[in-house]
């Protein structure tokens, strides 16, 4: 035998090699590929955020809710499962910042989901942009939703009492312009606790004077797709530098705290950016 009829058991472990980093990373890929369209999407979790509030007396802690981007196509186990998670936490308030729906207008399981939701003191909601989308938007919104047992805030302020801390929700509705934040802040009440629900985080903060206590937003989705290190590839329009979480903005640094949302947009996609409910213990300073 030749010397060049002699097999190349070189280029052989050369090519074995290749065929299981291809293996691997194809093996990689999908469940990846699987994690994000299948199991992250309805992977919910449960953020908690204790936050001090000068005007909540010694002793006393409000607990509130906030979801927000439902995206609800058709109502299925995860809605439930949502609600049923959202129920156990047992808030006073539940607060829900936009988009419900989306172009197929699917208000039946819209509602099917809502009236699964119990707040000793409300449930308190502002648009979205989808609800404007969908040409869903104002007073037909506030109908579907007050059926629902859901009170629509369209540029609007509503005062309650939580166990003797009197509290403001102040409902800015989308997509937040200057003069309508303006008149929303003049009716604050500087002794209550003042709740601002907008559905997107970026607006004119600078106008804020210190009268508002809490901002809550959604509209970003966290970017749904995260890469760690890495700017989300894509946000909305309105939702500027703000991604997820809390924020201090304006003059007076107020908080501001955007959640991750429940459902998903575009594409029914979410990459280490798990869906979220959030709950807000407001406590004393």
């Amino acid at each position: 035998m030749n010397q060049t009829d002699q097999p190349n058991n070189n280029n052989a472990g050369k090519m074995s090699r290749r065929r299981f980093l291809a293996a691997g990373t194809l093996g990689l890929g999908g469940l990846v590929a699987g994690d994000a369209l299948l199991r992250e999407p309805h992977a919910f979790k449960i953020e908690e955020i204790a936050l001090p509030v000068a005007k909540i007396p010694p002793g006393r802690e409000l607990r509130l809710v906030h979801i927000s981007d439902l995206h609800i196509r058709a109502f299925h186990d995860y809605y439930q499962r949502v609600a049923d998670a959202v129920n156990a936490l047992a808030p006073e308030i539940i607060l829900i910042t936009g988009d419900f729906l989306e172009k197929d207008r699917n208000l039946a399981d819209v509602r099917r989901f809502l009236e699964l939701l119990q707040a000793s003191k409300g449930i308190y909601a502002v648009q979205g942009n989808w609800e404007y989308w969908a040409r869903l938007e104002g007073e037909n919104m506030r109908r579907h939703l007050a059926r629902a047992g859901v009170t629509l805030l369209i540029d609007q302020r509503h005062d309650l009492d939580v166990r003797k801390v009197p509290i403001s929700v102040l409902g800015l509705d989308y997509p937040s312009p200057v003069d309508r934040l303006e008149k929303l802040q003049q009716q604050a009440d500087p002794s209550r606790v003042n709740l601002l629900l907008s559905h997107v985080p970026a607006f004119q903060h600078e106008e804020l004077d210190g009268r508002i206590d809490l901002i809550l937003c959604g509209h970003t989705h966290g970017g749904q797709v995260r890469i760690p290190f890495v700017t989300p590839y894509y946000l909305p329009r309105f939702s500027g530098a703000f991604v997820s979480g809390m924020y201090r903005v304006g003059p007076t640094a107020t908080p501001l705290y955007v959640t991750r949302g429940i459902g998903t947009s575009l594409f029914p996609v979410r990459f280490l950016c798990r869906p979220e409910i959030t709950l807000l213990r407001l406590h004393a300073t």
